[in-house]
């Protein structure tokens, strides 16, 4: 027996397939976990991270860029609306703190698992 045909060869993934980063055995893309390891599947949502909103909070939050970012299209365009009263800047510098202290899987779960 020839040892090349004795190991199993990769099967191809199918459309809605992804590989899971913990087991890496074949899940569907929008599961919010690994059925088989239960590691959490970043592929349902969005790749956002909390630095870069902090960022985008810190520097253009006064027009509610992070919100565009966050995937808040409402809520940026009321900071759009009102960005001559200075209030969002205010708001946004108060958000950027908040960026900065929240754990990575709070934010995880609020802004990337939509």
């Amino acid at each position: 027996m020839n040892s090349i045909e004795a190991q199993p060869q990769p099967q191809p993934l199918g459309a809605n397939m992804v590989y899971c980063q913990g087991c890496g055995k074949h899940i569907h893309n929008t599961a919010r976990s690994c059925p088989h390891c239960g590691a959490n599947s970043r592929a349902s949502g969005t790749n956002r991270t909390k630095w870069v909103a902090a960022i985008l909070a810190f520097f253009l939050g006064g027009f509610g860029v992070h919100r565009f970012y966050l995937g808040q299209a409402i809520v940026g365009l009321m900071y759009l609306l009102f960005c001559w009263t200075f209030i969002p800047a205010l708001i946004a510098f108060c958000e950027f703190i908040y960026f900065l202290v929240i754990s990575e899987d709070s934010f995880d779960r609020k802004y990337n698992n939509q």
